[in-house]
């Protein structure tokens, strides 16, 4: 019956790749099939499908949830205010005197930088950067297939650069594998248990400080990309413009507040749905007192994030339904025997399961492989291998990777869909190809040097051993572990 499973999830992404309906709605239809198959067959019974409702309330009540909502919000206010215009404006006019030639590339990248860990999604940054620098680079003659590769590529940056969405996300879901890596690996004694006893779960918080070495490398990477280009097509240099009050105040105050949070959030100072919260208070605020947020943008505002909530909340209710039902029928228990029957061998399970998420990344979003595919393939993978949070960043970076390859990537596809004229494949994968060259060398360095994604972790990889109590600790602890009368053993009046 395992096989079935993975039928199914063959059935699933098929109509996913085929079909263009939402994708919760393709996940709850193919889950009534499999469960009507399941029942007749016997592989399961309808106890198992009467524990639904409590998964999904547990995952409901996730405080990582609240900050989902709150960054769709941001992400609504940022797209629907012209603070993301007024930015672009002022870093194009600030960078102008440093690299006049690259200024509305590099301008775009760091704008991309600074509001794509906000924006909730690769989708929603890609809208807004094709609104404000997409348009920008247009006015400055850069050719269409250039435009397209710069905004795909800027659009992911919210995929590895902490505290994005899909990072926080990856993290809820890496704590869950990690977890079932360590049971499986003591399940069935493998040479990993020993040093899994003593290994700390990972939590969202290593994940964060991991990402943030290869992130730099990557930026400082694509940066150079970009001036470098620049400067090899030289071009008219236009004359530098003033800097205008709005744009001025705007270049001031907006990147403080952004690091100050981001900071924040990414060394544990601040919860991510507590820098959310203050994201869209500060948003709210300046939306008022520029006069921009009049009540038709802002039911504009809450149209767009109640979409994008919802649309999210669905997947999460649709994914958890369906690994239910893949774990009704034993298809975990199957993946997991494939993976481990490469336990001399765990170098190369991984690299099968990134190239996994590497092939699933041209036809699921983010989000859908974090609750999809992550909590089916990574389990196996963490029974053998005991640092989570390199592994999370490897994650990140093929995710990237899979977003911009040619000619189905995510992000590909829906930059050349912004861009007017429309350019051909071949010229964007053109584009690209210095980015993508950088993000290969990236991956592969933190692939063989994983001490890249240690060096700025503030917590521990592994517990620090007990040490052993002596007599007088014991008696303590035992006093402390006593009820109040326990040294009266006579049995009270009103009980005899």
């Amino acid at each position: 019956m395992a096989w079935l499973g993975l039928a199914l999830l063959a059935l699933a992404l098929a109509l996913m790749m085929t079909t263009g309906w939402p994708t919760y709605a393709v996940l709850l239809g193919v889950c009534t099939l499999g469960a009507a198959a399941g029942l007749a067959l016997g592989a399961f019974d309808v106890a198992l499908l009467q524990n639904l409702p409590w998964r999904i309330v547990g995952l409901l009540e996730h405080d990582l949830l609240q900050a989902l909502a709150l960054y769709a919000l941001v992400g609504a206010l940022l797209n629907r205010l012209a603070l993301a215009e007024h930015l672009y404006n002022g870093l194009r006019k600030a960078l102008a005197f440093v690299a006049p030639r690259a200024a509305p590339e590099l301008a775009g990248m760091v704008l991309g930088l600074m509001l794509a860990p906000m924006n909730g999604s690769v989708g929603a940054s890609l809208l807004m950067l094709a609104r404000t620098a997409g348009k920008g680079w247009a006015r400055e003659g850069l050719p269409a297939a250039r435009r397209t590769a710069l905004v795909a590529v800027t659009s992911t940056l919210g995929v590895i650069v902490p505290p994005s969405l899909v990072l926080l996300l990856l993290g809820d879901a890496m704590l869950r594998a990690h977890t079932e890596g360590v049971n499986m690996a003591r399940a069935l004694a493998l040479p990993t248990a020993a040093a899994g006893a003593a290994n700390r779960i990972v939590n969202t918080q290593d994940i964060l400080q991991a990402a943030l070495v290869p992130a730099a490398a990557l930026l400082l990477g694509w940066l150079a990309v970009a001036w470098f280009g620049a400067r090899r097509k030289p071009r008219p240099v236009a004359p530098r413009e003033p800097m205008d009050w709005r744009e001025g105040w705007t270049l001031l105050l907006v990147p403080l507040l952004i690091g100050a949070l981001l900071l924040l959030v990414t060394l544990g100072k601040v919860r991510a749905v507590e820098g959310a919260a203050a994201a869209c208070v500060l948003l709210l605020g300046w939306g008022v007192v520029s006069r921009q947020l009049t009540r038709p943008v802002l039911w504009q505002v809450l149209d767009d994030a109640m979409a994008l909530t919802g649309a999210l909340y669905a997947l999460l209710a649709a994914a958890t339904t369906f690994s239910l039902l893949l774990r009704g029928f034993g298809t975990d228990g199957l993946i997991a025997r494939l993976m481990l029957a490469l336990q001399g061998h765990p170098m190369v399970g991984l690299l099968v399961v990134l190239a996994v998420l590497l092939a699933c990344a041209f036809v699921l979003d983010a989000f859908e492989l974090i609750f999809l595919i992550v909590p089916i393939v990574m389990p196996p993978v963490l029974a053998q291998l005991d640092d989570a949070a390199w592994i999370a960043t490897l994650t990140l970076l093929v995710l990237q990777a899979g977003f911009l390859l040619p000619p189905f990537g995510y992000a590909l596809v829906l930059a050349r869909g912004q861009a007017a004229p429309r350019p051909p494949v071949a010229a964007v994968a053109r584009a690209l190809a210095p980015y993508l060259a950088v993000l290969a060398t990236v991956t592969a360095l933190v692939m063989a040097l994983p001490a890249t994604t240690r060096w700025l972790r503030t917590s521990p990889t592994a517990l620090a051993p007990a040490e052993p109590m002596n007599d007088e600790a014991v008696d303590r602890l035992m006093r402390e572990m006593a009820p109040p009368d326990a040294g009266d053993s006579t049995t009270p009046p009103e009980e005899r």
